[in-house]
C-alpha cells in the first residue's frame, strides 16, 4: 500500500482525510474510480488498530466498490468511507452531520450509504446536510436498510453455485456455515433455513448465536473454528481477509459464497482455493444486492419488485463466471477480476 493506492492496482483518484474536533469525527473518504460515474459506496464505522489500518481498509473497500458496481452494470464508480471509532464518546448525530458536510464538499463525486456500524438513522443525519446519501426510507416503503437485498443476492448466488458444484437443483439438506450473524448474515440464514439447509453458525455476539440456535436449530461453533467445519458451503458474512494461508488449508467446504467484503487476504489466496478444488464466488459479484438497492432508491422511479428482479440477476452473472473460468482454465477469482476490469474500462 502507498498513499496513492494499493500495490499492483490502479491508483485511487482521490483520498480525503476528514476531521472535526467538535464532534470527534475522524474519517477517510476514498474515491477509487469515477470512470463509470460518481463513486458510490457505503460508510463504515469501525475501530482500527492504527490510522494506516483504516487507510488500507478504505482503499481496499473502495476498489472493491469499483469492481462491484461495474460487475452489476451500475452507472457509478467506486468509493468508500471509513469513520474511525475512538475511545471518546461521540454524539452520533453531530458526527454524521460533520461527515455529511465532508461528503457535500466533494460536490457529488462521492455518494455514501450504510455499511458495517452505520445505521439508517445515521444516514438520515447525513441526509440533513447533503443530498448525496442513500439507504434512506422512502414514502412508498422502498429503501432504507439494504441488508435484506444483499442477503437475497447472496442466496441467489449460492443457489446457482450449488447447481454447478454439487449438481443440486435445490439447497435442501446441504450443510452451510454462516460466518457472522449481523444484519446480512441473519437475513441469509433465514433464507437458507427456509430452503432446508443445515446451518452451522458463528458470531462474536453470543446472543446472536443463541438466537440462531433457537430459530434455525443451528449448530453453534467458535468464531475461530467456523471455517474448518465439515460443511458443503461456507458463507463469510463478517469482516474481510478471513480466507488466507492459515484458514484455506483447513477448509472442508467445496463452495465459498458470502456477503463479507474483501474475503481474500491476497489475490494468491484465490489461486490457493482453486488449487484445492474449492469454488470461490468473489464477494463483489455475490454481495451486490445492497448497492443495487441503494442505487435504485437514490435514483428513484423503481418499484421494489423491479429491484428484486435486478438483484436476482446476480445468479445469471454467477453462471457466466463459471463459463468464463471454464473457457479460460483459470480460477474463478481471476476470471471475475478480469471481467470486472473489462467492464470498468468499458470493454465488456
Amino acid at each position: 500500500m502507498s498513499l496513492f493506492g494499493l500495490g499492483g492496482t490502479t491508483p485511487h483518484e482521490r483520498v480525503t482525510l476528514v476531521t472535526d474536533e467538535k464532534s470527534g469525527l475522524r474519517a477517510i473518504i476514498a474515491i477509487h474510480s469515477t470512470a463509470r460515474g460518481p463513486a458510490f459506496g457505503g460508510c463504515r464505522y469501525w475501530s482500527y488498530g492504527s490510522d494506516l489500518a483504516a487507510m488500507e481498509d478504505a482503499l481496499r473497500l473502495s476498489r472493491g466498490m469499483s469492481l462491484k458496481n461495474a460487475m452489476a452494470d451500475l452507472p457509478f464508480g467506486g468509493g468508500k468511507a471509513v469513520i474511525m471509532r475512538g475511545d471518546r464518546q461521540h454524539e452520533r448525530k453531530a458526527m454524521y452531520q460533520a461527515f455529511g458536510r465532508a461528503v457535500q464538499a466533494l460536490a457529488g463525486s462521492y455518494i455514501t450509504g450504510e455499511d458495517v456500524g452505520t445505521s439508517v438513522a445515521d444516514m438520515l443525519s447525513v441526509r440533513e446536510v447533503t443530498p448525496y446519501a442513500a439507504g434512506i426510507p422512502r414514502a412508498n416503503g422502498f429503501g432504507g436498510n439494504p441488508s435484506p437485498k444483499t442477503a437475497l443476492g447472496v442466496f441467489a448466488a449460492i443457489e446457482r453455485g450449488a447447481l454447478h458444484v454439487f449438481g443440486a437443483r435445490q439447497l435442501k439438506g446441504l450443510r452451510v456455515a454462516v460466518q457472522g450473524l449481523g444484519a446480512v448474515g441473519w437475513a441469509l440464514a433465514e433464507r437458507l433455513d427456509r430452503a432446508g439447509c443445515k446451518l452451522v453458525v458463528a458470531d462474536i455476539e453470543a446472543t446472536r448465536t443463541a438466537a440462531a440456535s433457537r430459530a434455525f436449530d443451528a449448530t453453534v461453533v467458535a468464531v475461530d473454528d467456523i471455517a474448518a467445519q465439515d460443511v458443503d458451503i461456507l458463507a463469510p458474512c463478517a469482516l474481510g481477509a478471513t480466507l488466507d494461508r492459515h484458514s484455506i488449508p483447513a477448509l472442508r467446504a467445496r463452495l465459498v459464497a458470502g456477503a463479507a467484503n474483501n474475503q481474500l487476504a491476497t489475490d494468491a489466496d484465490g489461486d490457493a482455493l482453486h488449487q484445492r478444488g474449492i469454488a470461490y464466488l468473489p464477494d463483489y459479484l455475490v454481495n451486490a444486492g445492497g448497492i443495487i438497492s441503494c442505487v435504485r432508491e437514490y435514483e428513484g422511479g423503481f418499484a421494489e419488485s423491479d429491484v428484486d428482479a435486478e438483484v436476482l440477476r446476480i445468479a445469471d452473472r454467477v453462471e457466466s463466471l463459471f463459463v468464463r473460468a471454464r473457457d479460460t482454465a483459470e480460477p474463478l477469482s481471476r476470471a471475475a477480476d478480469r471481467w470486472a476490469l473489462e467492464k470498468l474500462a468499458g470493454v465488456s
